[in-house]
């Protein structure tokens, strides 16, 4: 059943290394992860294709991503400023964050 035009849903997607943002069937956004060498989760990019930008589509995909991130016990290094800035704002319940020097923790 095709999704509806404004519906919004959040999906990890391993083979490119990123978790998506979609609105209907369209791929509105996405934050990238890499894995390091002591298995963390790098998240250094986040982005929302302009003519979805002003919905909060951004922070849609990154509170997901954490909160995913945190149910699979992963560790996170927030190396993109929406990231830092979502992990400063809001508690993510279980989630283990290792804050770079370049990047301010709370």
């Amino acid at each position: 059943m095709p999704a509806s035009a404004d519906e919004t849903t959040v999906r990890r997607n391993d083979d490119e290394s990123r978790y998506e943002v979609w609105v209907g069937d369209t791929l509105a956004g996405f934050t990238e992860f890499s894995v390091d060498a002591r298995g963390r989760y790098r998240y250094p990019h986040t982005e929302v294709d302009p003519a979805f930008r002003g919905r909060g589509l951004a922070q849609t995909v990154v509170a997901e991503a954490m909160a995913d991130s945190a149910e699979r016990g992963e560790t996170v290094v927030p190396l993109c400023p929406v990231v830092a800035r979502y992990l400063q704002d809001n508690e993510v319940p279980g989630l283990d964050i290792h804050w770079p020097s370049r990047v301010s923790a709370p």
